[in-house]
């Protein structure tokens, strides 16, 4: 047998990287993980982490307001956006270190510096040869700006955590979550927002009642909304702002424009097309139900490949990897009913099938929706609305989507999700006793379904 530096090398340490790390070194196995950037990867420093504390830097804006409607005397306040940006940068490295003690900890050796594949064994980083039996691709994405004359005058989500100060305009380019939940922290921190999607309903895969009903909430608070529109060029002002031409003819002046139209896969320059690594045509390694490469001894993981790319779901493809590999288990990865969250504002939260994937997949199916303004608001006075929605298969009975907009959606559906995830029917939703007074509580509360849109035509 060869003998080799390594069991594992790991090239990326960002969720799913880490997790492979930790748990093969936890069997046992020798390990390595090579990184370029920052510990943890996009969700840590530039992603789901960082932009959470937005939101609830954010959502303290409404709060405030809505305090006066419960007795609450408010009075005057303004946002230090410098103060948020070096308390998120403490945070963030805290958790680098948290990262590296917990690689370290379980016996992985952590190497810092871009990493490049020699051959399908071997790993240089540097002016350092490592050889590994398996080599373990984790390098996640990156993100995407389009072709346009002056394109590179925009900014990306990435720089957007660390603008030293809030412009007074901004322009948000995208219709994924990116883009929503970014449109809603600058809005409530006091910038006007226009945010441009080149379709005509953004948020597309997800439920169309959630985006209609979004897209209406957030014009509500302030957001400048406005579909079937891309920017065709841009150029700068000699005060520092911008002039942006817009495909419908009109213009904008602005101070910023950010773009969140989506990320690519970051699988360029690691060698491994010339190793014969397989990528499809848009750049995503493609890789077998155990994420094994074309190449043997090479896997990949998260989203450099073409799987659903949230951060749990490399998490947990990096420790079933693991887990395979150096340990007893030797298990699949189920991508049916994975739940996720848009903090947004407010918010979403959703899991299974949304209603036209249900009726394309059922011969019949019954939908149960509720919306009503939330308790909190009947004192608050805000104009705001809650949404919940149920997707269930006639013929079984079983409840095959959830989903809501609202306050705190992703922390409700996340159990609705163990429900679904589980199999249960709609009767055992209405077998469940609510807690009350909760917005919660509707989902095992709704009894009437929706007439079929056949039926109430003829109605």
């Amino acid at each position: 047998m060869a003998s080799y530096d390594l069991d594992l090398f790991v090239i990326g340490a960002g969720s799913g990287g880490t997790r492979a790390a930790r748990i093969a070194a936890s069997h046992g196995a020798r390990v390595a993980v090579a990184e370029e950037r920052y510990l943890g990867g996009t969700c840590v420093n530039v992603g789901c982490v960082p932009k959470k504390l937005f939101v609830y830097a954010a959502h303290f804006a409404e709060d405030f307001e809505d305090a006066a409607g419960f007795g609450w005397q408010v009075g005057d306040r303004r946002h230090d956006w410098p103060r948020l940006i070096a308390a998120k940068n403490a945070e963030i490295e805290r958790l680098n270190g948290v990262y590296r003690r917990l690689l370290v900890g379980a016996g992985a050796t952590v190497i810092e510096g871009r990493a490049h594949l020699e051959d399908a064994h071997t790993v240089v980083v540097g002016d350092e040869r490592y050889t590994a039996e398996r080599i373990l691709v984790a390098t996640g994405g990156w993100p995407t700006v389009p072709e346009f004359p002056g394109n590179d005058l925009v900014i990306t989500s990435n720089e957007a955590f660390f603008l030293e100060e809030l412009p007074k305009r901004i322009v948000v380019a995208g219709g994924g979550y990116v883009s929503v939940e970014f449109a809603g922290i600058f809005n409530a921190l006091g910038v006007e927002v226009i945010q441009l999607y080149r379709g005509p309903l953004f948020l597309r895969g997800f439920d169309d009642d959630l985006r209609e009903a979004l897209a209406e909430e957030m014009i509500k608070k302030g957001v400048d909304i406005r579909f079937n529109v891309v920017i065709d060029c841009m150029e700068r002002n000699a005060d520092g702002s911008f002039v942006v031409d817009l495909s419908d003819r009109s213009t904008i002046e602005t101070d910023l424009v950010m773009f969140a139209t989506g990320r690519h896969p970051n699988s360029r320059g690691f060698g491994l097309e010339a190793l014969g690594v397989a990528l499809d045509d848009n750049g995503f390694i493609e890789v077998d139900a155990d994420w094994r490469t074309s190449v043997p001894h090479i896997y990949a993981i998260g989203d450099c490949t073409n799987t659903i790319k949230l951060t749990p779901v490399a998490i947990k493809e990096g420790h079933i990897l693991a887990d395979t590999l150096f340990g007893p288990a030797d298990r699949r990865m189920d991508y049916d009913a994975v739940p996720s969250a848009v903090f947004s504002q407010p918010s979403i939260g959703t899991v299974g099938l949304t209603e036209a994937q249900a009726r394309e997949r059922y011969p019949e199916i019954d939908i149960y929706k509720s919306s009503f303004r939330p308790m909190k608001h009947t004192l608050s006075g805000r104009d705001e609305r809650t949404l919940m929605k149920l997707v269930v298969d006639r013929k079984t009975d079983r409840v095959v989507g959830a989903h809501m907009l609202g306050p705190e959606a992703g922390e409700i559906i996340q159990g609705i999700a163990v429900a679904i995830k589980a199999g249960a029917s709609k009767a055992d939703f209405d077998a469940t006793v609510g807690i009350h007074p909760t917005s919660a509580e509707e989902f095992v509360t709704m009894r009437s379904a929706e007439p079929e849109p056949a039926q109430e035509a003829a109605e």
